[in-house]
């Protein structure tokens, strides 16, 4: 049962826009890495917007490199043809071909928006096409850069992007779709429509057990992409999903499938925030599977793995023990049992030997605390014979003074 095992508990599935609406919540901007519905677009090789006249004498008959030249020397043109630096960083730039229906139109975090999307690499290979993408802003749903522009857009608006990998795909790129490691991309993106994402209580229990499931694998893309942080952010999307309430009714069968799904996201989210150094965290994630299934072997194992790095052996060992019960053929269980029976071994040498040496005379302290003792009895002995005869004086002082009175 390895860290990618454990994760990967469904396979990744397309989504359909149905199945991305959700009540609006407060998420992650900065989600990391596309997935299955993300389409992305680029530059198209169509020519750019037309400039103002620059004048000066330029017929019909200028060819297209006297054009460009003519473009550059003119002043800018105003906002339709700058390019704006989103981040301050020139990582992601964002330019408006066609403008949209005013600032007053453009989308917020949580509603579900529809964009065409057209994704290039830098030297102009058309990556992906993808028209009527939906997804959830601000969800993470998609790359990083889509999150970020699409809040920026105005309903209508035809905006051309220019993003470096961080917000795309990063270092490790993505087969589905192809995109090399460390690739700057060019995406066209247009802006199609804004709604309010609808009340989960109200969802079907087939819809919300989608939609949660939909979220826990965006997490899953996340996680194997080494972004922990948004792992997490999506995990906790697909947790609010699946534990609020039903407005409609549910059968036992739906309650026990939607169930299923809460605990492979809190399994998940132990995962990642177990690479995060979120102990606590994690722990409390393992906690929280185990209460809704108590011989669940994934959190019994990390939950052994978070009591051993925050230094509680014993009751880490007993976990472990528990789940090699349930499963004992197990041999990443016995590995880290075995560990850990072996670091609890010699942490309680290592207090023994600490505990001597506070007592003092840490070696060879069989001879001192003999001889000491044999001091101590002797001591105690002393003390009796000396109480015992001052006993005998006092008794005798005693009768004397009766038969002195007697004789008086």
């Amino acid at each position: 049962m390895t860290e990618k095992e454990e994760i990967m508990d469904a396979g990744d599935s397309h989504a359909s826009a149905a199945s991305v609406k959700k009540n609006g919540r407060t998420s992650l901007l900065d989600s990391g890495e596309d997935f299955e519905i993300l389409d992305e677009e680029d530059i198209d090789d169509d020519p750019p917007p037309p400039l103002e006249d620059a004048g000066g004498g330029k017929g019909k008959n200028m060819d297209e490199s006297e054009k460009k030249n003519a473009d550059s020397d003119s002043d800018p043109p105003g906002p339709v043809e700058e390019w704006m630096d989103v981040l301050g960083n020139d990582q992601l730039k964002k330019k408006v071909l066609e403008a949209g229906e005013g600032q007053d139109s453009r989308p917020q975090k949580g509603q579900n928006v529809k964009i065409n999307l057209r994704t290039y690499l830098k030297d102009g290979t058309l990556v992906e096409e993808q028209p009527d993408l939906s997804f959830t802003l601000g969800d993470g749903d998609v790359i990083q850069a889509l999150d970020l522009i699409v809040q920026l857009m105005e309903m209508g608006e035809k905006a051309l992007v220019q993003v470096d990998a961080k917000y795309a795909y990063g270092v490790r790129g993505s087969l589905e779709p192809e995109v090399p490691p460390n690739s700057e991309l060019s995406l066209e993106v247009v802006l199609l429509k804004a709604t309010d994402a609808p009340d989960v209580e109200l969802l079907p229990p087939p819809e919300k057990t989608a939609l949660a499931s939909h979220k826990r694998e965006r997490g899953n893309v996340h996680y194997q992409r080494g972004d922990y942080a948004f792992a997490v952010n999506s995990y906790s999307i697909a947790l609010q999903i699946t534990e609020s309430s039903s407005k409609v009714d549910i059968s036992p069968e739906e309650e026990n499938e939607l169930m299923g799904v809460r605990v492979k996201c809190l399994n998940n989210m132990a995962a990642s925030q177990l690479k995060l150094d979120h102990y606590d965290a994690a722990l409390k994630s393992c906690v929280s599977a185990l209460e809704h299934q108590p011989d669940n072997i994934k959190a019994l194992f990390r939950m052994g793995k978070v009591l051993a790095l925050q230094g509680e052996y014993t009751e880490a060992i007993q976990t472990l023990r528990k789940a090699l019960k349930l499963e004992p053929s197990n041999k990443t269980i016995h590995a880290e049992l075995s560990k850990l029976v072996k670091k609890n071994s010699e942490q309680r040498g290592v207090e023994q030997a600490m505990y001597k040496k506070m007592l003092g005379n840490p070696g060879g302290g069989s001879s001192s605390s003999g001889s000491q003792n044999h001091q101590a009895k002797s001591t105690w002995g002393l003390s009796w014979k000396w109480l015992f005869g001052a006993t005998a004086v006092a008794i005798g002082g005693v009768a004397l003074s009766v038969v002195i009175a007697a004789r008086n």
